[in-house]
């Protein structure tokens, strides 16, 4: 099933094995952002989360580019908006998803782009992939969580290097530092990105949802705080369950140990 904007600029397809993909579509831009495309990508977003026929979402750029950052022949038009207003914020409605968001980046991450690949879960990308923040080399202020999220994942001081001279961050770099799972070669990436999509997808997929959220919602925290919410969920999950619903888990438990090879000493 395929859903997209009028003019095709971000299209959403959807695979009867739960695989939904999101596409930046404007190659000859390179992937920068309209308001009209951002507002485009948040509901896809907020559509994709509310459907429960998907369980996990890659999102790509079209041709040699991730995402360039916001098109700024339109900047006034972007930072001057409502930039509160969750339901036309991509960001936001990539942060609310409750679905597992696999970022496959081949080219360009610029800016706009580089925050938007820091909402996905999981990032894997082409050798030839870059991560670029501009924000202190054209007086753009961070607003979608660069100036944080980067930083928790790659260490305050490598964070400063990246963002305070404006460098490219290679993919083999990014792979060394956290940032990225996974790098392959560009012809390779929609491959990979369905490979770890598929390894997702045969998990149980009420408990992919909530480790999800418990992971996204501690790292938001300090760590005493944040082994205390997984405890108060944990505690939630299992008084939810019904005598019949751990039978089930014991047997499914027992049948998958049962069919592991015997280990060698």
């Amino acid at each position: 099933m395929d859903k997209s904007s009028p003019e095709n600029l971000i299209i959403v397809k959807k695979d009867s094995d739960g695989i939904a993909y999101v596409t930046i579509n404007r190659p000859k831009s390179l992937n920068s952002l309209t308001k009209p495309m951002m507002t485009d990508m948040a509901r896809a977003f907020k559509s994709l989360n509310a459907d429960e026929s998907v369980g996990v979402i890659i999102l790509s750029g079209s041709g040699r580019s991730f995402c360039s950052g916001v098109d700024l022949t339109a900047a006034e038009d972007v930072f001057k908006g409502d930039v509160k207003d969750v339901e036309t914020d991509p960001v936001a409605q990539m942060e609310l998803c409750r679905k597992p968001i696999i970022g496959a980046i081949a080219g360009f991450a610029i800016t706009a782009g580089f925050e938007i690949s820091l909402a996905c879960d999981i990032l894997i990308a082409s050798k030839d992939a870059k991560f670029i923040d501009t924000h202190a080399r054209f007086g753009i202020f961070p607003s979608w969580g660069l100036s944080q999220k980067l930083s928790r994942i790659i260490g305050a001081n490598n964070a400063r290097e990246v963002s305070l001279t404006a460098t490219p961050l290679t993919a083999e770099k990014a792979e060394k530092l956290g940032l990225v799972n996974h790098v392959v070669e560009g012809s390779e990436l929609l491959k990979k990105a369905r490979e770890v999509a598929e390894a997702i997808m045969k998990n149980n997929r009420d408990m992919v949802l909530r480790y999800k959220a418990v992971i996204n919602d501690g790292v938001k925290i300090d760590l005493h705080h944040a082994l205390l919410l997984e405890k108060e969920r944990a505690h939630e999950y299992y008084n939810g369950m019904t005598k019949d619903q751990f039978k089930k888990m014991q047997e499914f438990i027992a049948s998958r140990s049962s069919k592991k090879p015997a280990s060698k000493l």
